[in-house]
């Protein structure tokens, strides 16, 4: 337990974001609020606790809007990467995610290495880790793609 009473595990990860999206993110998330209040919430909580970098100093491994990310389901040990955008520009068969999503807020800001838990549709929590963060313009693997598995390791 730390010292606050909470399990490290509950902690939510550090979340970075340029400083120049946070205009357009908070509009985004007030049009959101009449037909999915829940999800404009959490990306107004997401944008209270970032850290506002500006975009020249934003590390090349940090969930932007136009990067490729990947990340591990830790139960299951699935992959899959999609390239976060605006919601006019998304497309799931495409690999491009929305920010408006739930999986998009939720990765918005994290770094390569970070994990957070996530609940299925089905009422599961897992655990996911962002395992991977590719600048934009990143090749796209399709439809959210399932992300290549590493090799597992010699015995």
């Amino acid at each position: 337990m730390t010292s606050q009473g909470r399990s490290p595990a509950r902690r939510k990860p550090p979340v970075v974001i340029d400083e120049s999206l946070v205009e357009r993110l908070e509009s985004l998330a007030a049009a959101a609020m009449a037909r999915a209040p829940d999800l404009a919430d959490r990306l107004l909580d997401e944008l209270s606790r970032a850290r506002l970098v500006p975009r020249a100093r934003l590390a090349p491994t940090v969930v932007t809007l136009g990067n490729r990310v990947t990340w591990r389901d830790e139960t299951t040990g699935e992959q899959r990467s999609a390239s976060l955008v605006l919601p006019a520009e998304a497309a799931i068969d495409q690999g491009r995610v929305s920010v408006m999503t739930p999986i998009g807020v939720a990765l918005l800001g994290l770094s390569e290495g970070a994990s957070f838990t996530w609940e299925t549709r089905d009422g599961e929590t897992r655990r996911l880790t962002v395992t991977r963060v590719e600048p934009a313009g990143a090749p796209a693997r399709g439809p959210l793609s399932r992300a290549p598995r590493p090799p597992a390791p010699p015995r």
